[in-house]
């Protein structure tokens, strides 16, 4: 299977060849600071390959210290990206930066034990199909 993604700018642009084998929504406080939100939601392919299309020089990648936390994201617009861990052998892609659709459904919440305080109910908050308006929801 082949996916496609890239960034919010659009200068960075690559192509996925193969499957993903797993999805985690991850709410450990390092993907909370990562994302900006409650969780990461992150695929994970031990075959698939990345192929950057354009704009690869623009990829910044990041280690945490000490860790084996690594994040890449755009030098431009922030937005996070696929990069390579554990020695070659593990493809990670948040599914945000995919273009395409994606063929599986999440198989679970890993560090759940460490989510934000206010992560809890969120399927009862109201629910809007665009940006509220100012004069009367917030």
């Amino acid at each position: 299977m082949k996916h496609t993604g890239g960034c919010l700018c659009g200068e960075i642009a690559f192509e996925i060849d193969g499957n993903f084998e797993s999805f985690y929504l991850c709410h450990c406080e390092r993907c909370r600071k990562d994302t900006g939100s409650a969780f990461a939601a992150n695929l994970f392919s031990s075959s698939a390959s990345l192929r950057w299309l354009k704009g690869e020089n623009k990829v910044k990648t990041y280690q945490l210290k000490s860790t084996r936390h690594i994040k890449s994201f755009c030098t431009n617009c922030g937005s996070a990206l696929p990069n390579i861990q554990m020695d070659g052998k593990l493809l990670v892609v948040p599914a945000g930066c995919l273009n395409s659709e994606v063929s599986i459904a999440p198989q679970g919440h890993i560090y759940f034990a460490s989510k934000a305080n206010w992560d809890k109910d969120l399927e009862k908050v109201l629910r809007f199909d665009q940006l509220p308006s100012a004069s009367t929801d917030f």
